[in-house]
């Protein structure tokens, strides 16, 4: 029977037998590859926590347009002269500081940037995050069809068994091979639970990139390992990363960053000028010889420090160092970047190779030598030894051919991941 409409019979087979013997499992929801990545956008918990990241620094330009505060004094005195008679009173003040030098501009311009530093970081997180979840659910898809494959040889051993049984009662064989069959197709029976069990951690994974703590429902992919075929060109894909992908963008914003604390480092060594006003009563004294009357003083007055920190530069070298870090930082990314699209590229046209050698021939090849076998096994030609050896090639061919294709689908994920691009 071909496995295009053996694969729906297994499935509901396998099901059944695990129903029966637990009667536990979850819920199942079947999902595409673009409906999985859609709610891993949604409900991931570090991305939803990364963006708070952004929110803070948004923050950061509000308070970064704050005006300095200004301070009101108050307070009462008494001459203490009580032999003279002088007199008492009260004072206020009022002061600030006026910023010169372009501080809360260069202020701003600094938490701007590093708000946008911040949602460059965050769209590399989600870049990240998104290929590894594409890698979740290819690994969920691989497991997926090995163990249909495994049901699918439990399956044709288990009809050469059930034969063989037959074929033993009716004289036509020995009890020898009987036996060898029904032991073949019970190992098998056995090998299904571990790769039930790989299944389902491959499904839990996928389900913890979509934030799901304690499910009640698995996701099951929707999707195989078609259309993964691409006409790519490395130097263009080197390019279009190197001004695309979001750490280049953000190892930009950080130069642009240094820049920006730079200018403020500069702004905060230009004096400020202080101003202050205030206004003092004084009461009436009543010394005979000298009497002052009630009145009220008025002054205004200016302020600046006496910047001798100036002549210290330890902060403009740390800043100018910074820049150069950063231009460094940057450069090192894009080496980066050229390095992992070129090694990237070559998995990728390494695993499709793979792939299209097993799909013109080798697959043919090796069901069609299967079938050879179990037909002249029936026929009494050839010996139980021979199908078995052919029904273990053939199903090891294809468990490659299946570990290929995944392959070929995660080599193209980390490839669209080294390229900043995605169409998956």
């Amino acid at each position: 029977m071909n496995l295009k409409y053996l694969i729906p019979v297994l499935s509901v087979l396998s099901l059944t037998r695990v129903y029966a013997q637990k009667n536990t499992l979850p819920a199942v929801s079947e999902m595409s590859m673009q409906q999985y990545l859609n709610l891993v956008g949604r409900e991931n918990i570090g991305y939803a926590a990364q963006k708070y990241d952004v929110s803070i620094a948004e923050a950061g330009i509000e308070s970064a347009r704050v005006f300095p505060d200004p301070e009101f004094s108050t307070g009462v005195f008494d001459n203490q002269q009580k032999k003279l008679k002088l007199g008492q009173g009260v004072s206020f003040g009022l002061s600030t500081t006026l910023e010169l030098g372009g501080k809360r501009t260069a202020r701003i311009a600094l938490a701007k940037s590093e708000t946008e530093l911040n949602k460059a970081v965050l769209l590399d997180y989600l870049r990240n995050l998104r290929a590894d979840a594409a890698i979740a659910y290819y690994n969920a898809v691989e497991q997926q069809y090995l163990l249909r494959l495994q049901q699918q040889s439990y399956l044709i051993v288990k009809q050469i068994a059930d034969a063989d049984s037959i074929r033993y009662q009716l004289g036509s064989i020995s009890q020898t091979d009987a036996r060898q069959s029904k032991l073949e197709a019970n190992n098998l029976l056995s090998g299904i639970d571990q790769y039930e069990a790989n299944w389902q951690n491959a499904r839990l994974v996928m389900g913890t990139f979509a934030g799901k703590k304690n499910p009640d429902t698995l996701i099951c992919p929707a999707a195989n390992f078609e259309n993964l075929t691409r006409t790519l060109n490395l130097e263009s894909l080197i390019e279009q990363a190197q001004h695309l992908r979001a750490d280049a963008i953000a190892a930009t914003n950080s130069k642009t960053v240094a820049d920006k604390g730079l200018a403020l480092v500069k702004a905060n060594r230009v004096t400020d000028l202080g101003i202050n006003a205030g206004l003092q009563f004084n009461g009436v004294s009543i010394n005979e010889i000298a009497p002052t009357p009630y009145h009220k003083t008025v002054n205004v007055g200016i302020s600046f420090p006496l910047k001798f920190s100036n002549r210290y530069k330890g902060d403009l070298k740390a800043a100018r160092f910074t820049i150069q870090q950063a231009g460094l930082r940057y450069e090192s990314v894009l080496q980066q970047i050229r390095s992992e699209v070129a090694q990237a590229y070559f998995s990728y046209l390494a695993a499709q190779k793979q792939v299209v050698r097993y799909q013109n021939g080798l697959l043919s090849e090796g069901k069609k030598v299967l079938d050879a076998k179990i037909y002249s096994y029936k026929r009494g030609e050839t010996s139980l030894l021979e199908v078995l050896i052919a029904r273990r090639i053939y199903s090891d061919t294809q468990q490659a051919y299946y570990s290929a294709q995944a392959n070929y689908a995660r080599a193209w994920v980390e490839l669209e991941r080294a390229a900043g691009i995605w169409d998956i």
